[in-house]
């Protein structure tokens, strides 16, 4: 595996831990992927909830909370943190101010295009700033607006298949099409990356997401231009993983008819393990009362079918009758907890194998 370089920025391991919330990557799995060489990102979504004690205002327990994870990933590692930000949240110019604040390495941000995020850099500000996108036309349209409004290019950028965990950025009817893969859209964002880059002088690595499970998936991945990958999923069945044992034993016990397409009260669809808890959704029994969070620029509470916060805040905490678990196309090919660094040296391995046997072939 080649690193993955991000501006002054070195990773190791060309592996970007996708940031996934409520509480799954904190401190915990963030610090322990970053000491492996890799990328760790701490998820910024519903940290109101989780430092609840520190304030029962949301946004201030957020900033807060946000604070103390960059705060405690950073004594644990010396290596590269990161922040995903959702441009969904209410909370979204808090959480990316806070981040810049703690200088955070980088925040990768997606959920809607992030097409203000370079105006919460200041002169000294070292943060890099990366993008998740779907398509070629979303990147080009967000370089424009960055480079007209901001005179900034993105310093790295994150494109996410349809096989991606949690929020997507395709219709179900993309979903659905056997053309809309990441096989398929990966090219067309790297040579979008790569005409910005001549027009610019910046580099532009991109990094691809959305069911890469295997060393040999990274292999293939690369081998059609991208500069890394990210992965979430596989990071969830770690020791390092900050959600809930029960949380984990959801993945190992999935079953591939398990994962399913939900609506999430964000807009957007999102991948998730089938519980009794989405049952009760689809009958109508879970609609909330009130919104004591006001977490989702999108959601409208007298519609909402559920509270989305409450629902990932409970699954975080292993109370998954009243919850679940987001996940990504192949979490049911989890079967056992390992630790990360277990999790890495294998897809370094996997990797190595694959590259060997094309060079016997």
């Amino acid at each position: 595996m080649k690193p993955l370089k991000i501006g002054d920025l070195t990773a190791a391991v060309p592996i970007v831990q996708g940031g996934m919330g409520v509480g799954i990557s904190l401190a915990g799995l963030a610090s322990a992927v970053a000491a492996e060489g890799g990328v760790g990102v701490i998820s910024s979504a519903g940290l109101g909830v989780i430092y609840h004690d520190y304030s029962s205002d949301y946004d201030e327990a957020s900033i807060y909370g946000l604070g103390r994870e960059i705060e405690k990933a950073r004594s644990k590692t010396k290596g590269i943190i990161g922040v995903n930000v959702m441009v969904a949240m209410s909370n979204f110019a808090d959480m990316v101010r806070t981040a810049i604040a703690n200088k955070a390495d980088i925040i990768f941000s997606g959920a809607g295009l992030p097409l203000s995020l370079p105006s919460f850099l200041k002169s000294d500000s070292t943060t890099k700033l990366a993008p998740i996108v779907s398509s070629a036309r979303a990147l080009k349209v967000l370089c424009r607006r960055w480079i007209e409004e901001y005179g900034y290019v993105p310093d790295a950028v994150v494109v996410e298949g349809p096989k991606a965990g949690g929020h997507l950025g395709y219709t179900p009817q993309q979903l659905g099409d056997a053309d809309c893969t990441l096989e398929h859209i990966l090219p067309e964002v790297v040579a979008e990356a790569r005409a910005t880059e001549q027009r610019t002088g910046k580099h532009i690595p991109v990094i691809a997401g959305g069911g890469i499970y295997t060393g040999e998936d990274i292999y293939n991945i690369t081998a059609l231009g991208a500069d890394g990958v990210q992965m979430g999923t596989r990071f969830v069945t770690t020791k390092e993983c900050d959600a809930s044992d029960a949380f984990k034993q959801s993945y190992i016990d999935a079953r591939k008819e398990d994962i399913e397409i939900i609506q999430s009260p964000v807009g957007m669809p999102g991948r998730a393990i089938h519980n009794s808890f989405l049952d009760k959704v689809r009958e109508g029994l879970k609609r909330p009362k009130r919104c004591p969070f006001n977490c989702i620029k999108t959601c409208d509470v007298t519609h909402s079918p559920y509270c989305i916060m409450m629902a990932l805040y409970n699954a975080f905490r292993g109370k998954l009758d009243s919850g679940y678990a987001f996940c990504g196309a192949n979490a049911w090919r989890s079967d056992r907890i390992v630790s990360v660094r277990e999790l890495i040296s294998s897809l370094k391995q996997e990797f190595d194998r694959k590259v060997a046997s094309l060079r016997q072939a």
